[in-house]
């Protein structure tokens, strides 16, 4: 079943298009499957991947590519907040694997698991190229630096 791309969708894909000559439509495939996955509550399928292959006039297997390829994009539900943890060596060096523990404990979820509630879910990721403040993560589009269990309540605290 072929999922159908809304106007207001196309319309921000298009935004995308545009900015590659026109005989290279696919060149926006990944801002599309971001567009498709905010859309989406933050997370893709199939029928949607379809959808953004057929109207970027390129071939499936090209758009499954891309979408398994990058670590942005998910492939089921995602909570309302997802915190991705930083794995690199320098935020594993400063406590990242500690952090990661915590918020398991603390949510009692584990790695690409959503709370009872839908507020969170967890993901490691490779590095999130904010060294210099390791350990970090991201939630949502936001980052946090210089990470510690107290500093990651009082974040998760101040969300809605």
């Amino acid at each position: 079943m072929l999922a159908e791309l809304s106007q207001p969708i196309r319309d921000e894909i298009d935004q995308w298009i545009a900015k590659y000559p026109s005989d290279q439509r696919q060149s926006a495939v990944m801002a599309a499957l971001r567009i498709v996955q905010e859309h989406n509550g933050g997370w893709l399928t199939q029928p949607l991947m379809d959808a953004v292959a057929e109207y970027l006039q390129m071939p499936r297997i090209a758009v499954y590519e891309v979408a398994s390829f990058y670590s942005m994009y998910e492939h089921k539900p995602v909570g309302k907040h997802k915190i991705c943890i930083c794995n690199s060596i320098s935020c594993m060096l400063n406590g990242s694997e500690r952090l990661l523990d915590y918020l398991q404990q603390k949510l009692g979820i584990g790695l690409g698991e959503v709370t009872e509630d839908g507020r969170f879910s967890i993901k490691e990721v490779e590095c999130l190229g904010a060294c210099i403040g390791a350990p970090c993560a991201m939630i949502g589009k936001r980052y946090y630096e210089n990470l510690t269990p107290e500093k990651l309540d009082r974040i998760l605290d101040e969300l809605d």
